[in-house]
């Protein structure tokens, strides 16, 4: 059976999604051996930023979101209901209202070429193997329902639940699939809340403005199960670790990263900690690419 990894890139006006897809292309090649399939809408702008993108990449898939309507009805709510506008934070102090452009990982199942798909966000940091073990495992669908920021001090509950109502949180940020007939029904069941994200949003009592795919995989998760505790899902190996976008990812090497650490009470003060041997989810994308472009260039 083919196995790889899945990784989706869609630069908006400041950030470059497709710089971090190529470092986590790099690093899976180098510690779990495994091909990396990137989708993207910035063909011509990969083709011309990484010119050795096709010794990197394992496939370049160039999308274009089919359900434009869909497109054009998220336009217009940004206006009013951010939808698509997200606050991005360099620190504790920078922040940057941008395009967030998250809504094609609900066609995974479909654009993958691999029978076994590890579906990676683009700003995680890799830094050992656990995920090879998602491969030899008997589960078909793997997902994290816990995370854990590294800082140990922050507020974590609104991740404990998608809304008050007690539909139970899931991370899409790293997820693990193979080639199923229940795994095909279970994404295009995710395709269609995407697509009614309205009347689901309605029924679960959301608050939140900003369209996450955690909020629309947890539903179907919940979907799938029943409206109940049940086992379509199971967990990813070990936990998933993460720094906020508050946090600023200073430099790195091969087995460890430093951060500068939001300090609690103290706006725009950090505490400098060494994180090594576990992979990890850096959200501050600004600071991440930094330390790629320190990588990359030497």
């Amino acid at each position: 059976m083919s196995k790889g990894i899945l990784v989706f890139a869609r630069n908006n006006t400041q950030i470059d999604y497709l710089k971090q897809a190529y470092f986590l292309a790099i690093k899976a090649k180098e510690l779990l051996n495994l091909p990396t399939t990137v989708v993207t809408d910035s063909l011509d702008y990969l083709k011309k930023s990484y010119p050795d993108y096709n010794k990197v990449f394992d496939k370049v898939i160039s999308i274009v979101w089919k359900h434009e309507d869909l497109i054009n009805e998220y336009t217009v709510l940004s206006k009013t209901e951010n939808h698509s506008l997200r606050t991005y934070r360099d620190g504790t102090i920078v922040k940057k209202k941008l395009y967030f452009k998250n809504e094609t990982r609900s066609v995974a199942y479909d654009v993958t070429p691999y029978d076994e798909t590890l579906l990676l966000d683009s700003d995680i940091l890799l830094l050992d193997n656990l995920y090879l073990n998602c491969f030899t495992q008997p589960n078909d669908f793997l997902i994290y329902d816990k995370a854990y920021d590294i800082a140990g001090f922050r507020e974590k509950s609104q991740f404990d639940f998608i809304s008050n109502q007690g539909v139970k949180f899931y991370w899409a940020t790293v997820i693990f699939f193979r080639k199923t007939y229940e795994n095909k029904i279970f994404f295009d069941l995710v395709q269609h809340i995407q697509e009614n994200w309205r009347h689901y949003k309605r029924v679960f009592q959301i608050e939140k403005n900003l369209y996450r795919n955690d909020f629309v995989f947890s539903i179907a998760i919940h979907i799938m199960n029943g409206y109940q505790e049940g086992s379509f899902s199971h967990a990813m190996p070990g936990k998933l670790f993460y720094t906020t976008d508050k946090d600023i990812c200073y430099a790195f090497d091969n087995e460890s990263v430093l951060f500068l650490l939001e300090k609690e009470k103290y706006v725009g003060e950090y505490t400098l900690s060494r994180w090594k041997n576990n992979s990890i989810h850096v959200m501050n994308k600004f600071s991440y690419n930094r330390c790629i472009d320190k990588v990359i260039n030497g």
